[in-house]
């Protein structure tokens, strides 16, 4: 079947990313249908190469790599020579967007810096992804997901009152960032096709981070006070948490009083309308703790099961507590389709990975490429865009440039 071009098919993206925040980033644009030049390291390439175990069944590539290099094409350059220099500049010229997040000013000690690359290309969208941004006093800091969740706030207010501060299960300080910055450069790429101006794009991992604390971090303007750890309970609506069941566990999501209502009358509650504690959603916030000691005990008289069906019926907010093993079987999953299987070079029987969420009723998104093996596209690209030929290329090889 043929694949989509997508929105963005046409445009060129250089990318000199590596780990987490910039693949995102990038590949996002190439779902979207950039064609993606992935500069990697001659002989060990994208850091998360070697994050493993594990590695995707049948291939010796880490699964860490293959979830976030999709519809890119691998070409390795030691941009750290004279000559890997030049061919990025060749490549660059022909290129829409740049996207790197080596650490501040990194890249100008190659002639790759933003302010050298503006001067030559003035139309180029140039994506900078860091720690802590281009500007500021942590400014020349690297960045490290764990790092910045500790310092941008979530840490503080995740975890059970009185246990340690804890991180999120999984690396969303570099995921935001690569979102964000996938948002920056398309509106930098719009601006360009309007006016003929590229610009920087400076995404800083902390700043990202502190973006996101949305409601708790609203919460601190509003009082000058720390939220404190509150578990599996939301800091603003009570009860929105997770509760026990006869079986395990659930989260029991009521919004607003009237759902509370709803919910008290069809399970013999209504007597607790009558108690102020329990009228309004403020007065439950306020008494939060003898609201859990009170629908706890409800809960554990039923089975989760049993709970989702009631629940469901009424309309009022529920779900399991999903390993990921339920997660991928989910019926709704499924029948979204958030798992892609893919062609590999690797194996006959191809690779898995999570699908793209974002659904566009005109231009969706495509998988065209499998995640790269090391330099499996360097004499495809410097022989398609550079025109490069077979002695050329086997010169620069034998000089390890690429």
């Amino acid at each position: 079947m043929e694949q989509p071009q997508g929105p963005l098919h046409g445009v060129t993206v250089f990318d000199l990313t590596r780990v987490l925040a910039g693949p995102t980033c990038v590949q996002m644009l190439g779902d979207l249908g950039a064609d993606v030049i992935k500069v990697e390291k001659p002989g060990s390439g994208d850091d998360t190469r070697g994050f493993a175990p594990p590695v995707m069944p049948g291939t010796q590539e880490s699964a860490y790599f293959v979830g976030v290099n999709r519809n890119k094409r691998s070409v390795t350059l030691d941009i750290a020579t004279p000559e890997g220099q030049a061919l990025a500049l060749r490549l660059i010229e022909q290129s829409d967007i740049l996207v790197e997040n080596f650490k501040v000013g990194a890249l100008a000690k190659y002639g790759l810096g933003y302010e050298q690359l503006h001067a030559k290309f003035p139309r180029l969208v140039y994506c900078s992804i860091t720690g802590f941004g281009q500007t500021g006093p942590y400014a020349p800091r690297p960045g490290y997901d764990s790092l910045i969740q500790a310092m941008g706030g979530v840490m503080s207010l995740t975890g059970e009152p009185d246990g340690l501060p804890q991180k999120v299960g999984v690396p969303v300080a570099d995921l935001f960032a690569g979102l964000y910055g996938c948002i920056g450069v398309m509106a930098a790429l719009r601006h360009r096709d309007a006016t003929g101006a590229g610009q920087q794009v400076d995404i800083g991992m902390l700043d990202t981070h502190v973006a996101w604390l949305a409601n708790q971090g609203m919460n601190y303007l509003a009082t000058g006070e720390n939220p404190a750890r509150l578990g599996n309970q939301h800091p603003n609506i009570v009860p929105y948490q997770v509760v026990p069941t006869e079986d395990g566990f659930m989260v029991l999501s009521i919004g607003n009083d009237p759902t509370f209502k709803r919910f008290c009358d069809a399970f013999e509650l209504s007597h607790l309308l009558e108690d102020p504690r329990f009228a309004t959603n403020a007065a439950r916030v306020a008494n939060r703790a003898f609201v859990t000691e009170t629908l706890n005990p409800v809960m554990k008289q039923h089975p989760t099961a049993w709970w989702m069906e009631k629940l469901e019926a009424l309309k009022v907010g529920c779900g399991p507590i999903n390993t990921l093993e339920q997660v991928f079987a989910d019926p709704q999953a499924v029948a979204r389709g958030v798992v892609v299987q893919m062609p590999h070079a690797a194996t006959p029987d191809g690779v898995k990975v999570i699908a793209n969420p974002v659904r566009l009723s005109e231009t969706p998104v495509g998988y065209r490429l499998p995640p790269p093996m090391l330099g499996e596209h360097t004499d495809s690209v410097l022989t398609e865009r550079l025109g490069l030929s077979e002695a050329e290329i086997g010169a620069l090889r034998n000089k390890r440039v690429i």
